[in-house]
């Protein structure tokens, strides 16, 4: 079998190579593509520290996505408008500048999953995917009322947000800025999976009794990851934002929640690299099958059957074996 830290470092190859040799074989699409993959990547590696290390199972990580989302659409939206944000208390513009943008959106998003998760975490079992999914579904329906941003026909940014020093319009240069991201929350994951916390967090998942007893507090330590989780998550959307130039009440659906979770089923639940293989190999079911049929849907839920049946470890636990998870 080959070791996962082999199949890791030929999946990062995949993501290299892929998007280089488009780039000179001139198939802008197929960068695209790759960009895509590694979006949703980013968003699942998001939820696999909350699903894979503290055993919680959100479907509610979409609220998270489409506020990413939004607060780029609303801030390059203001600023192609050239119309202020808001006027009171102080002022507040909107902006084209990347790095901005993804500060308001990894805050907004941290702040939302604080609030979500606070409430949520009282719960456990179905009861606490049901209320994630609820909190999902509010701010669906409220995006779908907010008739100043669009409403339910969504809201168009007609320029792509700018980054110091890079054409942003340049397909290769776009994936570079996502794919590097993605880069630094894989990092961040097995940090974070090899700390104190992480290991506090998987033994919480696996034995709350023990960690209390201890003098850990289990709730507290789920609500930080679940935190952590939503803003990188919400990052992802902001990307995926400009990415389509486009956002709407979609990027807050029950099914993009599912999707994500999807990504990391196929891939690897707890594998650091999970997600990134599910993601990898949505996108490219979607590409091709989705080209011979509108019903592809079908041929994943075959795959996720066949996953679930005799692959509980993913893809990766296929591969590689189940002995090893988040190196």
């Amino acid at each position: 079998m080959m070791s996962e830290r082999n199949l890791n470092i030929a999946v990062l190859a995949m993501f290299i190579g892929i998007p280089a040799w488009a780039y000179f074989s001139d198939e802008p699409f197929t960068i695209t593509l790759m960009t895509r993959a590694a979006i949703f990547a980013l968003a699942a590696v998001g939820l696999n520290l909350a699903l894979g290390v503290g055993g919680l199972v959100s479907l509610g990580h979409a609220a998270f996505f489409g506020l990413g989302g939004y607060v780029m659409g609303i801030l390059a939206y203001h600023a192609q408008t050239y119309t202020p944000l808001a006027e009171w208390p102080f002022l507040v513009e909107g902006t084209k500048s990347m790095p901005v943008i993804w500060l308001a959106s990894l805050l907004l998003s941290a702040g939302l999953a604080w609030v979500i998760g606070s409430l949520s975490l009282r719960t456990t079992g179905v009861y606490f995917i049901m209320i994630t999914l609820a909190f999902a579904q509010m701010m669906f329906f409220f995006s779908i009322s907010w008739s100043a941003y669009g409403g339910e026909d969504g809201l168009s940014i007609y320029v792509r947000n700018n980054f110091p020093g890079l054409n942003t319009l340049d397909p290769i240069q776009f994936f570079a800025i996502c794919f590097v991201i993605l880069l630094a929350a894989l990092f961040l994951s097995a940090r974070l999976a090899k700390s104190p916390f992480g290991l506090a967090l998987n033994a919480a998942r696996q034995s709350p009794q023990r960690v209390e007893t201890v003098g850990l507090n289990t709730q507290r330590l789920k609500l930080v990851a679940f935190v952590i989780s939503g803003a990188i998550t919400g990052l992802a959307g902001a990307l995926f934002a400009d990415l389509n130039r486009f956002v709407s009440p979609t990027m807050f659906s029950w099914q993009l929640s599912g999707e994500i979770m999807v990504f990391i089923i196929i891939g690897g639940v707890g594998r650091l690299f999970g997600p990134v293989v599910g993601a990898l190999v949505f996108v490219a079911l979607e590409h091709f099958l989705g080209g011979l049929s509108e019903f592809w849907h079908i041929y994943l839920g075959l795959l996720l059957l066949l996953i679930v049946l005799f692959g509980k470890g993913g893809l990766i636990g296929l591969i590689c074996g189940r002995e090893k998870v988040h190196d």
